[in-house]
């Protein structure tokens, strides 16, 4: 009997309760971080009920609008040990491109790093807008050939380069090729 492996869905409630959270630390309205982000007000407010189907964009969005970094609004609460199997974990996709990001690890709230596993299939490009202040963006390409940086900057990598850019800058990710890699974004 073969097996359909079915893709796991986004988070919704770590995203609900992270949201919520950041939102009263920064004590501010729902209307106002929906204007912050550029986002409607109903959106937020199903977002913070748990339904909806966030994109990657809407959650990097929300995140600069709360001056909190993108892993904070997806990580679930730590363990001890933790397995994240293989096609498992929480998996994000992006709107506008065949782009989806696997957050692995965040960072304390000391060092500031997280860390994902990207794939990339060929098609349209995902053009990411600025984060945070200060964050830094560290790409290791596993196997596969993409093309990515900062607008106007991008280099070509193939599996085994390495490239290191401001992500603090509106940037560039497009596949050449079915691409993955491994993602470390420094905030400082």
């Amino acid at each position: 009997m073969e097996r359909t492996l079915q893709q796991p869905a986004p988070p919704l409630a770590t995203i609900a309760a992270a949201l919520r959270r950041e939102r009263e630390r920064a004590g501010i309205s729902l209307a106002e971080l929906a204007r912050r982000a550029g986002l409607a007000k109903s959106t937020l407010s199903q977002l913070e009920a748990g339904t909806g189907n966030p994109s990657i964009e809407t959650l990097w969005s929300l995140g600069v609008a709360l001056g909190v970094p993108f892993s904070r609004l997806v990580e679930p609460p730590e363990t001890q040990v933790r397995v994240i199997r293989a096609g498992q974990g929480p998996r994000l996709q992006a709107d506008e491109a065949d782009f989806v990001a696997t957050l692995l690890a965040a960072g304390s709230p000391h060092a500031r790093r997280d860390l994902y596993v990207m794939e990339l299939k060929p098609g349209p490009a995902r053009d990411a807008l600025a984060h945070i202040p200060g964050s830094v963006e560290h790409i290791v390409l596993a196997s596969g050939r993409i093309k990515v940086g900062p607008v106007g900057e991008q280099v070509e990598l193939r599996a085994g380069d390495y490239v290191t850019f401001p992500g603090d800058v509106d940037h560039h990710y497009e596949a050449l090729e079915p691409s993955w890699a491994v993602l470390v974004m420094e905030h400082r």
